[in-house]
């Protein structure tokens, strides 16, 4: 990727693979510049070797490190990191942390447009 990459970069940080390997190319088809990771503790080294990324899509039940350690530990040093947390799984609330933020949660299984749609907007 040259210096001169326009392109919106978001990190993808999913462990299941298929998944991940689908929203890449279409969030690339869509216009973006596109780092993943398997799982959290991958991304957050991307994160933090790559401040230029604008958007994390993260699935929440992760190994090593799940969405919600990732998201907290990504605003630490990324204050103005947005963030777009996928789940296949109905669970209790989100932590009070994210119902303060902006933080919007797309529930499996869903469009892959419609993800594309949403990152869209949030770096727009």
């Amino acid at each position: 990727m040259s210096a001169t990459d326009t392109r919106p970069p978001i990190l993808v940080a999913e462990d299941a693979a298929m998944l991940r390997v689908l929203a890449v190319e279409m969030l690339e088809d869509a216009g973006f510049r596109v780092f993943e990771a398997g799982d959290g503790v991958e991304a957050l080294e991307l994160l933090k070797a790559n401040p230029e990324i604008a958007l994390l899509v993260s699935d929440i039940k992760m190994p090593r490190m799940d969405g919600y350690a990732l998201v907290t530990a990504g605003l630490e040093f990324k204050p103005d990191l947005k963030v777009l947390l996928m789940t296949g799984y109905a669970q209790d609330p989100p932590p009070q942390f994210l119902k303060a933020r902006d933080i919007r949660i797309l529930h499996k299984p869903f469009n892959l447009e419609k993800l594309c749609t949403l990152a869209q907007e949030m770096v727009a």
